[in-house]
């Protein structure tokens, strides 16, 4: 093909990019004909079809498809880089091919990090340390002036110091546009904090920061000048990619588990959580197809601090932040099941489970006779399942954690076991049962492995297996009569399930909890009539002292609840390597904070409350070394709540340390 015939490089971003709309909203036959017949071999197909594979992987976790992802993504970063070599010198010198590039190299990082487990980190940490001066010059050229003047799909005002909100709270002023989106003018972050980088890891020697320098206020950063060849489609893909790259990376990062951050910190970088936060935010208010991922970034980043984090310093403002970029990506693609996913999610953590359920079984029935996307359609039934268990609709939830078996291949024994706790509190106990005898070769089987390793969730299975069928050779009795806790609530803990239930489902778990014998008081209930099933183990008094905290809580029942989190700690801790001492402790923690904004009181007594929680989240890290269940879970949970601990300092002018 002779060069005068040559697409340019808008000709192919516009031709990608109907495949992304396609992908969107749900045409995935569609998406995936236009990513394999490209002009030539494009670097934006290649992507594209990296990116669709990508996201089945990572909302399946599927061990084929997160194959399938490192195979198609390994490629697309050959390919761009060829793109980029041969594009240096012309017009825009590459930029877009540069950010392809570093999109398809963190892409491929990322697979790596889908199992949870800290090896899958680590591997992510030495993939990633090849985008990290990418992303530095790309952000460095692109904004050299920093993110100021340029708009996010939210409205901003005084909240989490760790959110959005905080890192644009020195505004000098904003004027809304006719689309809802904010134009701020401020500071990215603290300027104390701000340093020239030389790297995120300063090729592994040395201190770095994703830090940027000080904006320089001489002119507005919206006259940046972009030389993107072929217009304003490849010039607005270059802000928003770049933007959502530099974002995405530096977020990632300040996620990771603490033991894996240690590893990183030897390296010498420091993450900057705002401000991946705001970059994310500018690419989410553009067109390029980067902004919908940089949406879909900011909301699943949102939806797991909600969900996850026990408490937040402005709930109100988070949902707000969550909900404008939902409504901006659902009404640019209506049809899409991600989009009701998370509209859903937003009305679960709201209180308003019914409508949740009522959003999930109207989006899945009207995608089920499209070419939706499967995983998205998969994760959707999830969600639909954990609400319904929530709301203790057993029977319910019970078959769809079944039909996730059917539908996908992420560790059908955690459905079973999930399924099978759910059927023991039914009338179907013989359904429970035999979901329960399947277990063992569904382990041997289907056991899905993480670097040689078992998944976190399917050695807690395993340990589960063997407690039961001790305590059912000790009472002679079946096995499902011997669950006095339904091993689905106790599975709910790791998701918190419990922290979003109604006020009448929390008070059935504390009559049928205190009713187990020993049967224990609880303030303000009255004794139960009748004896439930017995406790005989310290591991099984602890997980009930553990929930009945938590559900207390949830009822603004504190002082109830803190003794049965200090009980909890005591019995637990007569269990070797026991998941529930520090689990307890984080969920005690949780409970001083909810108490103290209950109370109201702005500025009194926020010191001495923050630095009380700041030490029970310590104690809840060391009682949780790698070798105790499902440990980077929590550790995942404890840095959610220091950031937002970290924020409450912050707004309140408290010191820490």
């Amino acid at each position: 093909m002779s060069t005068s015939t040559k697409p340019t490089s808008a000709q192919l971003l516009i031709s990608a990019t109907r495949g992304f709309d396609q992908l969107f909203a749900n045409d995935i036959p569609g998406a995936r004909r236009t990513f394999e017949r490209p002009v030539a071999d494009s670097p934006f197909h290649q992507l594209g079809l990296g990116v669709a594979v990508f996201l089945e992987a990572a909302l399946g976790l599927e061990r084929e498809r997160m194959e399938d992802a490192a195979r198609v993504l390994n490629e697309a970063v050959t390919s761009t880089a060829a793109a980029k070599k041969a594009a240096t010198g012309g017009p825009d010198g590459g930029l877009e091919y540069e950010i392809l590039n570093a999109d398809a190299v963190v892409l491929a990082g990322l697979v790596n990090a889908l199992n949870e487990s800290y090896m899958g980190y680590l591997q992510c940490i030495y993939a990633l340390n090849s985008a990290h001066s990418k992303f530095t010059k790309l952000y460095k050229e692109v904004f050299p002036d920093g993110l100021d003047g340029y708009r996010t799909p939210s409205v901003s005002r005084k909240g989490s110091g760790e959110s959005l909100a905080t890192s644009v709270a020195t505004s000098a002023s904003s004027t809304t546009s006719s689309t809802g989106t904010e134009t701020a003018s401020g500071s990215a972050g603290p300027k104390s904090k701000e340093k020239k980088s030389t790297g995120m890891f300063g090729k592994w020697t040395g201190g770095s920061s994703l830090a940027v320098p000080v904006p320089n206020k001489s002119r507005p950063a919206s006259t940046i000048p972009i030389k993107g060849e072929g217009g304003e489609a490849v010039e607005d893909m270059i802000l928003a990619g770049t933007a959502f790259g530099f974002g995405l990376f530096n977020l990632v990062f300040s996620l990771l588990p603490k033991r894996v951050q240690s590893v990183v910190g030897f390296f010498g970088f420091k993450h900057d959580r705002a401000l991946a936060l705001r970059a994310l935010a500018v690419s989410a208010a553009k067109s390029d197809v980067h902004s919908v991922f940089a949406g879909l970034v900011l909301m699943t980043y949102y939806g797991v601090v909600l969900l996850l984090s026990g408490w937040q310093c402005d709930e109100a403002h988070i949902v707000r932040q969550y909900r404008s970029i939902v409504d901006k990506v659902e009404g640019r693609y209506p049809t899409g099941t991600l989009w009701v996913l998370n509209r859903a999610k937003i009305l679960r953590m709201e209180g308003h489970s019914s409508q949740a359920v009522g959003v999930l079984v109207g989006g899945l029935g009207a995608t089920s006779t499209c070419n939706a996307m499967a995983t998205s359609r998969h994760i959707a039934r999830f969600e639909l399942a954990w609400t319904l268990l929530g709301d203790r609709r057993y029977e319910e939830a019970a078959g769809w954690f079944v039909r996730m078996t059917e539908l996908n291949g992420w560790s059908h024994a955690t459905y079973y076991f999930i399924a099978c706790g759910c059927w023991s509190r039914t009338e179907y106990r013989t359904k429970a049962r035999g979901l329960w005898d399947a277990l063992p070769s569904l382990l041997e089987r289907n056991g899905r492995k993480v670097g040689g390793k078992e998944l976190p969730v399917e050695v807690l299975i395993r340990k589960k297996l063997s407690f039961y069928a001790a305590k059912s050779a000790r009472l002679n009795a079946d096995v499902i009569s011997c669950m006095a806790i339904s091993p689905a609530e106790e599975m709910a803990v790791f998701w918190n399930t419990h922290s979003r239930i109604s006020r009448e489902v929390a008070e059935g778990h504390v009559k049928e909890w205190a009713s187990l014998e020993p049967q224990v008081a609880v303030a303000g209930f009255e004794a139960a009539t009748s004896r439930g099933p017995i406790l005989d183990t310290a591991e099984e008094r602890a997980i009930r002292a553990l929930l009945l905290g938590i559900v207390l809580r949830t009822l603004g029942a504190y002082g109830a609840s803190r003794p049965f989190f200090k009980e909890a700690q005591r019995e637990g801790g007569e269990v070797k390597d026991g998941w529930v001492p520090g689990v307890a402790m984080f969920e005690e923690a949780v409970g001083i904070l909810k108490e103290k904004d209950a109370a109201g009181g702005e500025g009194e007594g926020w010191g001495t409350t923050l630095k009380e929680v700041g030490v029970l989240l310590d104690a809840a890290m060391a009682a949780s070394p790698g070798s105790v269940d499902l440990s980077s879970r929590l550790d995942s949970r404890v840095a959610m709540l220091r950031d937002e601990v970290r924020a409450k300092a912050v707004a309140e002018g408290v010191k820490l340390q």
